[in-house]
């Protein structure tokens, strides 16, 4: 398989996790009392994927030095 159609289908995995945990989070939210070790723990995964989904972002269209 192409090395960048498994990167672009990993980025695109990553990036529905990444908006279903901020849907998650903001859902914990709204409802009273709220779980706050739940939501730092979710807040850290999606920290977590974002700092991965950068890394492939750059991955695929990296830096041009001119």
């Amino acid at each position: 398989m192409d090395p960048t159609k498994t990167l672009k289908q990993k980025l695109s995995n990553l990036t529905v996790e990444h908006r279903q945990l901020d849907d998650k989070i903001s859902g914990l939210l709204e409802t009273p009392p709220f779980d706050q070790l739940k939501i730092q723990r979710l807040k850290k995964r999606k920290l977590l994927l974002k700092d991965e989904i950068l890394t492939i972002r750059n991955q695929l269209l990296p830096d041009i030095i001119a």
